[in-house]
């Protein structure tokens, strides 16, 4: 048995999805998950787990998929290379994130399970007043390109320029931490719900550098809670 990873476009219509797992089963092959990342424009797109008895169907089972009037295939990748499940996978990646110790613990933790699982090919935590890269994953750009990107987005945002992001480049900010989150890889779009995982977890690692900040601060000078 050998399970896929399928992204797709597909028409918003009803009886699409059917159609396609109608497909997956003449190949002898089972959905067995589905994920929702993007709707818009009649179109969406949908992340298919897809277990089949024999993986050297799987060009048969994407010609047969191509097939279906108005569906694309914009990836396929092993199982192996995903989440064997996605929800429970964040729920875990939050709950590490919260119990961060240390407000630097916090911010590695961040860099390294958003890249997970949000499938970056890279990821970097940059310092904005200072210009510096403070965790990073993979072949991440320079501080510079990086504070770069993240205040030419905001710029572009304040112009009403939508979100002022390229499609394979995201970041979130940290504004506790006087910080940003930073992801990208190549040749695949960010989808609206990665976009919004990021930023979620951007939120939940700020908070808790927040308050051991604050922790810390009460620890270094006992004396400021009298009186």
């Amino acid at each position: 048995m050998a399970a896929f990873v399928l992204r797709l476009w597909l028409p918003d219509r009803p009886g699409a999805l059917g159609a396609v797992a109608s497909r997956v089963g003449a190949v002898g092959g089972d959905v067995v998950g589905i994920e929702i990342l993007e709707r818009g424009a009649d179109r969406a797109v949908d992340e298919l787990v897809v277990d089949l008895a024999d993986a050297g169907v799987v060009d048969l089972l994407l010609s047969e998929i191509e097939q279906v009037d108005g569906v694309a295939v914009e990836e396929v990748r092993p199982l192996a290379e995903a989440l064997h499940d996605p929800r429970l996978d964040a729920l875990e990646t939050a709950a590490m994130l919260v119990g961060a110790s240390t407000p630097d613990d916090a911010i590695d933790a961040l860099c390294e399970h958003a890249v997970r699982t949000i499938g970056a090919l890279w990821g970097a935590v940059v310092r904005l007043d200072a210009g510096e890269v403070v965790s990073a994953r993979g072949d991440a750009p320079s501080a510079l390109w990086l504070s770069a990107f993240v205040a030419g987005s905001q710029s572009a945002a304040r112009a009403g320029e939508g979100a002022g992001e390229a499609h394979d480049v995201l970041w979130a900010p940290l504004p506790a931490a006087r910080a940003a989150l930073v992801l990208g890889r190549e040749h695949l779009p960010f989808r609206t719900r990665e976009r919004r995982q990021a930023a979620a977890l951007a939120r939940i690692v700020d908070t808790r550098f927040r308050e051991l900040h604050l922790l810390r601060s009460r620890t270094s000078h006992p004396a400021s809670r009298q009186g």
